[in-house]
């Protein structure tokens, strides 16, 4: 299986191609072009160049099935809204590497003391 990585890459290139016209996707498929291009346990950054693109598409991927897109590792610098831990409510993600938790520090503590299936790393 030396190929196997172009192989996935190809598969999911495919996937996300429905959604797009040319680099384009329209905002009202976001989520479903994540649904369709994330794997379950995939390392995943979500990043926006403005805090309304972080705000889009956190809540994108907040709205993703679970029983499609679940366990995956979340890495972001700063876990700045709601969404970025409501994904881990759902089982959407698993595991987080982060910097700052700001706004959502007091409920990413009371989120891991009573949860045993979050890995945590800051």
């Amino acid at each position: 299986m030396w190929n196997e990585l172009s192989r996935n890459e190809r598969d999911r290139l495919e996937r996300g191609a429905r959604f797009a016209s040319g680099k384009m996707v329209a905002a009202s498929d976001a989520t479903a072009l994540m649904q369709a291009v994330i794997e379950p346990r995939d390392r995943l950054c979500l990043e926006g160049n403005n805090q309304k693109q972080a705000d889009f598409l956190a809540s994108a991927l907040s709205n993703v099935d679970p029983a499609v897109v679940r366990g995956l590792h979340i890495v972001q610098s700063v876990l700045a809204l709601p969404e970025h831990l409501d994904i881990f409510e759902t089982g959407i993600a698993s595991r987080l590497d982060f910097s700052f938790a700001g706004p959502q520090a007091t409920r990413l503590a009371r989120f891991i003391r009573i949860s045993n299936s979050l890995a945590v790393t800051s």
